[in-house]
């Protein structure tokens, strides 16, 4: 497309005239265990820095949630879900990989596992757009944003889920980086705190940020979370770790977030045998434990 050179005068402001239109920076209870307390602003007190926690992630972020098959995003994903909409928020969860139906049995049994009272608040609250059943949902980002304005104008909608977000670009990853563009910019413009999931391929290096299409996720969004697991395949990871070899343990890092401070260190994660994911403590704080 053409365009003929001429400013766009609308785009100047004044950083005070911005920051009238800035949202406070809030946390977003998530509803998994140990994720919540790593996000964080700093406030000065008698002159010296003090972290304030968020209890959340931060509001109105967009994150991308990157790891390798099994390693627990799409677990976190509905949990984030399940909680928002347990609290009576109304969430869009786009399902890119499963059909709708199969989703919908996956989230109710995320509400029950995590002791959900009231199902009847996610079945009014969760509001699913079937972009694995409908192609042109996947294959024409402008007609899955007309299709999520929609949603967010009937069913004044908070937040938003893409699972995954891999799945838009999957057979043209040279265009990740225009289709994660587009959708980025639309939360922003409608205010949503969104996840998108992103699959890693299994040649990358599995505790950085990127994933299929390059770093083209990592590089747009506001955070980046990383999943990873790694198998126990040394007397020195049996010692690390307190598994035995062949046993299987996962990671957790957030790889960085522009909209406040968080915990830079790797974690410990597990997924219970209800299918909940749990952040546990860092890679520090367990060898040290062992020397104990």
């Amino acid at each position: 497309m053409a365009y003929e050179s001429e400013p766009i005068l609308e785009s100047i402001s004044t950083l005070g005239e911005s920051l009238k239109k800035a949202p406070e920076i809030k946390g977003v209870p998530t509803g998994i265990k140990g994720l919540d307390k790593l996000f964080f602003t700093t406030e000065f007190k008698r002159g010296k820095p003090v972290k304030k926690p968020l209890g959340g992630i931060p509001q109105y972020a967009v994150i991308n949630l990157t790891g390798v098959s099994d390693t627990g995003k799409s677990l976190m994903a509905e949990q984030f879900a399940v909680k928002r909409a347990s609290e009576g928020d109304a969430v869009c969860f786009i399902t890119v990989e499963t059909t709708a139906p199969f989703v919908s049995a996956a989230l109710k049994e995320r509400a029950r596992a995590m002791g959900v009272k009231d199902i009847s608040a996610i079945d009014k609250n969760i509001i699913i757009i079937d972009a694995a059943s409908y192609h042109r949902l996947r294959e024409y980002i402008p007609s899955l944003l007309d299709t999520l304005a929609y949603a967010i104008k009937q069913y004044k909608i908070k937040y938003v889920v893409i699972d995954s977000i891999t799945g838009l670009y999957e057979s043209r990853e040279m265009m990740a980086r225009q289709v994660v563009r587009q959708l980025f910019n639309f939360m922003k413009k409608w205010y949503q705190t969104a996840i998108f999931v992103s699959q890693k391929r299994s040649g990358h290096e599995e505790l950085s940020p990127e994933a299929a299409g390059g770093y083209a996720v990592a590089h747009i969004v506001d955070c980046t979370i990383v999943l990873a697991k790694q198998f126990i395949r040394s007397r020195y990871d049996e010692s690390l770790y307190g598994l035995p070899i062949g046993e299987l343990i996962r990671l957790f890092r957030i790889d960085g977030c522009r909209m406040c401070g968080h915990d830079t260190s790797t974690h410990v994660m597990n997924i219970t045998e209800a299918g909940l994911v749990e952040i546990g403590p860092t890679l520090k704080e367990l060898r040290e434990a062992k020397q104990k």
